[in-house]
């Protein structure tokens, strides 16, 4: 599986677990919906400023979908992953 093809499958589980349609997050990020769909279905390369745009258009930091694709090339194929919010806990002194 090519990195393209994790990095699809981690934006559209981000996409669904919101409930979003592909029209909404591709207007939001101002990409074509055609595209965005082959992004998702690892048919295209994103470039570093599409997926910038699509992550803003998430609500979610690029870090964390970065994340969420390492982890993914390291998961056995058999694992199905979800996506985890990000946590804002704070250290109590």
């Amino acid at each position: 599986m090519l990195l393209r093809d994790h990095m699809g499958a981690a934006l559209r589980r981000r996409r669904v677990a919101q409930s979003q349609t592909l029209r909404q997050v591709s207007a939001k990020a101002r990409v074509s919906l055609g595209y965005l769909s082959e992004v998702e279905r690892g048919q295209k390369e994103a470039s570093s400023e599409l997926l910038a745009a699509i992550c803003q258009a998430l609500e979610i930091e690029l870090a964390e979908l970065l994340s969420e694709v390492a982890l993914s090339l390291t998961v056995p194929s058999n694992v199905s992953l979800l996506p985890v919010a990000a946590s804002s806990t704070s250290v109590a002194a």
